[in-house]
């Protein structure tokens, strides 16, 4: 895996991936008060729910469960010091399906969470993360 990051101006970088995508990102610490992209732990903490939410979309398609849509909310807390880590995250999934049973949800974050999230596990050496979720009914 390959990235870069270039500074463009102030508190403002271009990031590029070694697939060849490009993403903006802003750190309010270089003297910019007004942020023009997410920051570099905005960007960690939503790396780590779209690495969550693929794992559980992959896990239910898997087993054949109809899923029509799924949304993971991110809450985070960060420690009072530098190097200011991530202390507590909470992701709360919210899928809706067709016959989309609570225990299959269950299982797909639960193996996501302790076995195929490389970002959650990683960030939960220093973070505890929770997990809770709805399920919505479609015709």
């Amino acid at each position: 895996m390959k990235g870069k990051v270039t500074w463009i101006k102030g508190g403002s970088f271009l990031m590029e991936s070694g697939t060849g995508h490009a993403l903006p990102m802003h750190s309010k610490i270089l003297g910019d008060d007004v942020s023009v992209a997410p920051s570099a732990m905005e960007y960690v903490l939503m790396g780590m729910g779209g690495c969550t939410s693929a794992d559980v979309m992959m896990i239910l398609s898997k087993g054949r469960h109809d899923v029509r849509s799924c949304v993971a909310t991110l809450e985070a807390e960060r420690a009072p010091e530098e190097p200011k880590v991530f202390t507590k995250i909470h992701v709360h999934f919210a899928l809706t399906g067709k016959g989309l049973k609570r225990d299959a949800v269950e299982r797909a974050i639960k193996l996501s969470a302790e076995k195929y999230c490389s970002a959650s596990i990683m960030i939960g050496k220093t973070a505890t993360i929770t997990h809770d979720f709805e399920v919505t009914e479609v015709e």
